[in-house]
């Protein structure tokens, strides 16, 4: 199978720098260019990146490489339905970053776009390729506790706006600017639109859609960010299976430019943990828990060192097959829209204070 020629758009998100290892040395790709959507964030890559190509703009560099034959979006979510025209008419497929959009009109367009062009489009949830989490699937369809009753999970993390503040600006994190509810100072476009991950997980645990959603909002932990930090989820699922999720960041974060070492104030930067209760016993999951603590640089005290499985690797592998095979991705965009429209629900209930039936 020959490498498939990929590159890179905007690395303006919190993922681009997942991409680096995987990009270079992954045996099926072969990495052509970068576009750079300012000079801050083209700067950390030239630091990083030898020998790659980056242009100023996505256009310089789709027009100097038309043997490109897939883009990594790494955008901010303002930008992806753009992007996502300026390839599907050129042909070249498409990993999308894990919100295509929140706008329904959008994503009915983005549909519209792939379809019309043949293209794949594959949206980037790594925590399916998590062997931890692969593991705990194994273990549910096994029926190791039998009859699933009820589902919780947490996406807790630090906040990643200091680093790449398009999540803390509504307009370029959820499409526009839109209060989180009357009276309240912030805006729609933080921890919930960073943390998808679980809201797609249920339904493929539980087999089944959401029904009802309630949420709740809490004040900020962090007071001079415009848009919400931490906010809690509960609901019921079509099947009768309760869930509560909590995507927040309520982990704090020194506020360094560029992530690394250090970053992380708690010594876990994610907690993302799932706990599935049946009728024959419990499973509690710890998906990012394999790590190493030591006392020492750069702050001299507690810091975490990530020893867990790269799911970039899964994840890419998998979306190379897809379009070598012209295989319609698992995590797709028809299928990625439930999640949104559950993900919009829970700032629905935010803003009217009601359940809301999907």
């Amino acid at each position: 199978m020959k490498p498939l020629k990929i590159a890179m758009m905007s690395m303006t998100h919190g993922h681009t720098r997942k991409y680096y290892q995987t990009l270079k040395e992954n045996p099926k790709l072969e990495w052509i260019a970068v576009s750079t959507a300012n000079d801050t964030v083209k700067q950390v890559f030239l630091d990083s990146v030898t020998g790659i190509p980056c242009y100023d703009s996505d256009e310089a560099m789709l027009d100097a490489h038309p043997e490109i034959e897939a883009v990594v979006l790494a955008s901010e979510n303002k930008d992806h339905l753009r992007q996502m025209k300026l390839c599907a008419e050129r042909g070249i497929h498409i990993l999308s970053m894990k919100v295509p959009s929140f706008d329904m009109e959008e994503y009915d367009e983005m549909i519209r776009l792939v379809e019309k062009n043949d293209v794949i489009c594959q949206i980037e949830l790594e925590l399916h390729y998590n062997p931890v989490v692969v593991r705990m699937k194994e273990l549910l369809a096994s029926g190791a506790v039998g009859k699933i009753q009820s589902f919780n999970a947490t996406n807790i993390t630090l906040s990643p706006v200091w680093a790449f503040p398009w999540q803390g600006d509504p307009e370029k994190s959820y499409g526009r600017v839109e209060k989180i509810a009357e009276g309240d100072h912030r805006f729609r476009g933080g921890a919930l639109c960073d943390h998808p991950h679980i809201f797609d997980m249920i339904c493929e645990i539980t087999d089944s859609d959401f029904d009802t959603i309630y949420a709740e909002v809490a004040p900020n932990i962090r007071p001079d960010i415009q848009v919400e930090d931490m906010l809690s989820v509960v609901g019921k699922m079509k099947n009768g299976v309760i869930f509560s999720l909590d995507p927040s960041w309520s982990k704090m974060e020194e506020r360094l430019p560029v992530p690394g070492p250090g970053w992380e104030v708690f010594p876990k930067r994610m907690e993302v943990n799932i706990t599935v209760n049946g009728e024959k016993g419990s499973l509690l999951t710890d998906c990012f828990g394999p790590n190493v603590y030591h006392n020492g640089l750069p702050n001299d005290r507690y810091t975490v060192q990530y020893t867990y499985f790269d799911e970039w690797i899964g994840l890419v592998d998998e979306f190379v097959d897809n379009i070598r095979n012209h295989k319609l991705p698992k995590i797709n965009l028809a299928r990625h829209k439930k999640t949104i429209a559950a993900m919009n629900a829970v700032y629905e209930s935010i803003a009217t204070g009601k359940v809301v039936k999907l």
